[in-house]
């Protein structure tokens, strides 16, 4: 079984990297097979966290500061609170709302580009949407993309712009996480795993 998990996120990295938007829109729905939605959000969250520390060096050139700013900083207030929530709502309420964000996420980007204006206001409420979902359910990456695509970035400055945010937001959402108690100690050598 723990074979089957780490595999399973290998592949969730290489694709979620191919597609261009973080593997934990991937890897949460495996990882779900795997153990409880808690224990999963963690140690998918530190999975996505070192992908996204490898983005960052291999891109690091390539910032957009004003879009870290402006979308970043909704992302982190926002992912606070979807992490905090996180031990008040049932189990099964969360899956219901990863699976019906996943769903209509894929549907909505099969019938049509997902293409935003890049407006102030988008920007905005795209970081805080992103990072809610981000904290709540442990995947903002596919609606974050959305979001900064509107901006026509060069390749690299949409990678390390991406993966800083994220990587932002996953540093606000470990730590609630963990105070709450969602990975347990026969977990923890889980997390130098994920690493490699």
């Amino acid at each position: 079984m723990d074979f089957l998990f780490f595999l399973s996120g290998f592949v969730a990295e290489i694709v979620g990297t191919m597609a261009g938007f973080g593997s934990s829109t991937i890897f949460l729905p495996l990882a779900l097979l795997f153990f409880d939605f808690r224990t999963a959000l963690v140690l998918v969250a530190f999975f996505h966290i070192f992908g996204n520390f490898g983005r960052i060096s291999f891109f690091r050139y390539g910032f957009d500061r004003k879009l870290l700013w402006s979308f970043g900083l909704p992302s982190i207030v926002f992912t606070l609170i979807g992490s905090l929530l996180v031990s008040y709502l049932p189990q099964a309420l969360l899956k219901g709302i990863l699976g019906a964000f996943l769903v209509t996420y894929a549907f909505v980007s099969l019938v049509e580009n997902l293409r935003l204006k890049a407006v102030r206001k988008n920007v905005g409420i795209g970081g805080a949407i992103s990072g809610f979902l981000a904290g709540l359910v442990g995947t903002g990456g596919a609606l974050r993309g959305a979001f900064l695509t509107a901006f026509d970035l060069k390749k690299d400055t949409y990678i390390a712009t991406a993966a800083a945010i994220a990587l932002a937001v996953d540093l606000t959402r470990i730590p609630v996480y963990l105070s709450q108690g969602f990975l347990e100690q026969p977990y923890y050598w889980y997390v130098p795993v994920v690493l490699i």
